[in-house]
C-alpha cells in the first residue's frame, strides 16, 4: 500500500537559512531511494519560515528505511532547537 504524507515545518526565524539547507538535502538524497516515488518541498508564501513536504511512499518498508537514513536524522537533531514547534505529520492512504 502507499504512503502518502504531509509534513508541516515551522523554523525560527534566526535558523530558517540553517533549516532550509537541511531540508533541501533532505529533498535530493530522499528523491534518490527506490521507495520515494515523491518528495517535494514547498515554502509558504505568508510565512517564509514555513515549510511543507509532500511525500508518496511505495510501502511502509520503505518509508522505515528512509527513517534510518542519515540525513534524515540530521534534521531529526535539529527540531529541539531550530523549529518553532514539533512538525506536524499527516500520514495517509488514497481512497
Amino acid at each position: 500500500m502507499k504512503i502518502y504524507l504531509t509534513a508541516i515545518i515551522k523554523a525560527k526565524p534566526k535558523f530558517k537559512a540553517e533549516v532550509l539547507t537541511v531540508l533541501n538535502n533532505m529533498v535530493l538524497q530522499s528523491n534518490k531511494e527506490e521507495a520515494c516515488e515523491l518528495y517535494s518541498l514547498h515554502q509558504s508564501i505568508d510565512d517564509q519560515n514555513s515549510f511543507i513536504f509532500y511525500e508518496i511512499w511505495k510501502n511502509q518498508e520503505g518509508l522505515d528505511f528512509h527513517n534510518k537514513q542519515s540525513y534524515l536524522q540530521e534534521f531529526v537533531a535539529i527540531v529541539d532547537e531550530k523549529l518553532q514547534e514539533k512538525p506536524l505529520i499527516y500520514k495517509m492512504k488514497s481512497i
